[in-house]
């Protein structure tokens, strides 16, 4: 359990860049790391009827296509579940979209300037509590959603699909609540459309944001606006 300090507050005002986690930890920084990691980007289309819009995620190669009919719309790697808490297998419907998520488990107790990392079932007796921030959430099963997450190239949620802040609006506005969704361990895409797509850099040796920035609403107002070929 992480306890803050007054004196460290100040820091969470410098955060120029919004990215959470399905965990309690997350990754960010400044200089060439995170400058790298702010530009990665991938193409996008609208569709032209986007009640054709579907998506097919890939546990193995961990990618999402979201797809209008046979044609890709976004191609994007996302974050998978690691050993023991993977991301389920199966069909499912996004059935509730929310730019301002938080998670319902974990993320931080405060009381004061005292701020402790935890989870809700810990958190300590005469303290407030906020869930991790998780913008542009997609709900497709109860508690398992895609949202703006730090990128890895493994396996690194409890379950959720993470989405890079670059990606995250476009895939939000391309889905709607019905869109179905598939996950498997493969998708015939990976041998297409999905082999050699460039992952985003690898956001664990950046430095921490300071706890209290997940407090504020900054978290779900860094992202880059979503733009279409």
């Amino acid at each position: 359990m992480k306890v803050i300090r007054p004196a460290l507050l100040a820091v969470a005002a410098l955060a120029v860049a919004s990215l959470s986690s399905c965990s309690t930890t997350s990754s960010s920084g400044g200089g060439g790391g995170m400058a790298a990691y702010n530009a990665y980007d991938r193409p996008a289309k609208l569709p032209k009827n986007p009640s054709n819009v579907r998506v097919k995620v890939s546990i193995q190669n961990q990618m999402a296509y979201v797809l209008e009919g046979n044609e890709p719309l976004l191609v994007m790697p996302v974050g998978v579940g690691k050993a023991g808490s993977v991301t389920p297998s199966g069909s499912f419907r996004i059935f509730r979209k929310n730019h301002y998520q938080r998670a319902n488990t974990h993320g931080f107790a405060y009381k004061g300037n005292d701020i402790r990392q935890t989870y809700l079932a810990k958190k300590p007796a005469g303290y407030s509590f906020k869930g991790t921030p998780m913008p542009y959430w997609c709900e497709f099963k109860p508690a398992y959603g895609f949202h703006t997450g730090w990128m890895k190239p493994y396996p690194c949620t409890h379950g959720c699909l993470r989405m890079h802040h670059n990606l995250s609006p476009k895939f939000f506005k391309l889905v709607s609540n019905g869109t179905p969704v598939s996950i498997a361990q493969t998708q015939p895409e990976d041998a297409t459309i999905g082999r050699n797509i460039p992952r985003p850099p690898d956001s664990t040796p950046l430095a921490d944001f300071h706890p209290s920035y997940y407090l504020t609403d900054e978290p779900f107002k860094h992202h880059k606006s979503p733009s279409y070929d």
